[in-house]
């Protein structure tokens, strides 16, 4: 089972039109140059899997562990590092650039991100839950409601108000409706996680997994 990856920088959401006229909403990823930073292998890691880079970091803000580590590949240090599994190691080489061209117009890929942070929020935003009556005799508005039936604990599980977002979140099989290799762009159909400039992680899919 072999896939292919690539890191991605969302830009935001526009809409395109097809070839028959229909109107599709698309997040525009962009995917400048990826460079292979390591090959994990079984022999010297317990698994197989590559290493990418992107997005250069100044020297000014790079340690000299990560300066090093980039010199192998003979590039600049990177701000985000991920590793991308189920690969053909035979297929890479460390120093290697991965381009957008990796795809093709009609993949299907997977797109991993972090969701935006929404700060502390109760039931109603957080989970949707509902609300109780808003007249001026119900003493049940927005509550949490009862914590359960067991005195001094609360069940796990228990839906309560907390810090909201931030979390890592993946959509499956999403369509790549373009894949423009000279502007370095993919053209995604519908929406991706995480807010504008963040990283997101490219994955294709492989038998619809």
């Amino acid at each position: 089972m072999t896939t292919k990856g690539i890191l991605g920088k969302k830009v935001g959401m526009t809409q395109v039109f097809t070839d028959n006229g229909e109107l599709v909403p698309v997040t525009v990823v962009e995917v400048s140059a990826n460079v292979v930073m390591q090959i994990k292998t079984i022999e010297n890691d317990g698994y197989e899997a590559v290493q990418l880079g992107f997005d250069d970091l100044r020297e000014v803000l790079s340690n000299k562990p990560a300066k090093g580590h980039a010199a192998k590949a003979n590039t600049a240090p990177k701000r985000f590092i991920r590793e991308i599994k189920d690969v053909e190691l035979g297929d890479y080489k460390v120093g290697d650039e991965v381009k957008v061209d990796i795809f093709e117009t009609g993949d299907i890929v997977n797109v991993t991100g972090t969701s935006k942070g929404h700060g502390f929020q109760g039931n109603i935003k957080r989970w949707g839950q509902s609300r109780g009556p808003m007249a001026h005799g119900s003493r049940y508005h927005r509550r949490p409601g009862s914590m359960g039936a067991v005195i001094n604990r609360v069940f796990k599980g228990k839906l309560l108000p907390g810090r909201m977002g931030g979390d890592r979140v993946t959509i499956k099989n999403l369509e790549i409706v373009k894949a423009d290799v000279e502007n370095s762009v993919l053209l995604i159909k519908g929406n991706v996680p995480g807010a504008n400039k963040s990283l997101v992680t490219i994955i294709g899919t492989v038998n619809g997994k």
